[in-house]
């Protein structure tokens, strides 16, 4: 538990400093990838930023080592209000109304995931057959950079209304879902015996191949995105998506079964549904910018 709450007070930490860092920047792009990583690499806020997550990584892999997968997505979740307290005060960002029932919405679908488990009968997988970890998380990966492209694509359209970051965070989420397995993985791994043991079992997965591919193109991917929509939302939408991923395709994969008893099966399954309705339901675009005084919308200026 410990564990996990230092995980979200860095997660948090991290993803508002590469925020405040890239609000500085030039504006970065997916296209071109080695311009993006000189400017953020440039930033010492960015690089205090990006240690946060890096240590909130290693906080993750003690407490897949001792939580049931959806337990752990549950307390990480619960990071989100620290993260759009962050948002408001340090970098001046707003939620509206109907943002913030989405949020609190959000919560309480991972809140009744938590409710959902039982100690006494909830066990931590250790490993899962690689073919199956292919199977599910080849097509998220694909999933994932053919959304985010498609969003690049719908957002250069002139009269488009801004995005508020869903698409990007649902696709960013993706990735970090497979990498969020990942680290599970990984995790069985650490008590395989000495460090030769642990290297060679690793290097025969898949885990650290995973988590190469998800950490460049996710960095690349959140970045580019982050600059554009606000922390206050694309990161809640991105951990969303990454927990509700882990928790259900992660439970499966790694042999943590579902609830024996109803009742904790039946919240399970709404929290899920709840959680994902939201997602669908929030907001995709923000307001147009009005535009100053004696300057005429781009309608009224096409009416005769």
């Amino acid at each position: 538990m410990a564990a996990a709450l230092l995980a979200n007070v860095l997660y948090s930490a991290g993803f508002v400093l590469e925020k405040r860092a890239l609000g500085v920047l030039p504006e970065v792009s997916v296209r071109r990838p080695a311009r993006l990583l000189r400017l953020v690499l440039g930033s010492p806020l960015w690089i205090a930023g990006s240690l946060a997550l890096a240590a909130g990584f290693g906080a993750q892999l003690l407490v897949y080592r001792t939580l049931p997968i959806a337990a752990a997505q549950g307390i990480f979740v619960a990071g989100l209000v620290l993260l759009v307290l962050l948002s408001s005060r340090l970098l001046g960002e707003e939620t509206s109304g109907r943002e913030r029932y989405a949020l609190a919405a959000i919560l309480l679908a991972l809140l009744m995931v938590v409710l959902s488990l039982d100690e006494s009968a909830d066990r931590v997988g250790r490993g899962a057959p690689y073919p199956l970890v292919l199977l599910v998380c080849v097509p998220s990966l694909a999933a994932g950079v053919w959304l985010y492209r498609s969003t690049e694509r719908g957002a250069g359209h002139r009269h488009r209304l801004p995005t508020t970051g869903v698409e990007y965070g649902v696709a960013v989420g993706l990735l970090y879902g497979v990498s969020s397995l990942a680290i599970k993985g990984v995790s069985g791994y650490l008590t395989a015996g000495g460090p030769g043991a642990v290297l060679a079992g690793l290097l025969r997965s898949p885990y650290p191949y995973l988590l190469l591919f998800t950490g460049a193109f996710g960095l690349i991917m959140s970045q580019a995105a982050l600059q554009r929509c606000r922390a206050s939302l694309i990161v809640p939408v991105c951990t969303t998506v990454t927990a509700l991923y882990t928790a259900v395709l992660g439970t499966l994969t790694f042999g943590e079964a579902l609830p024996a008893h109803p009742a904790r099966l039946g919240l399970r399954i709404a929290g899920t549904c709840l959680a994902v309705t939201v997602l669908l339901m929030m907001p995709k675009h923000d307001a147009a910018p009005r535009p100053p005084m004696g300057e005429k919308t781009d309608k009224e200026l096409t009416e005769p």
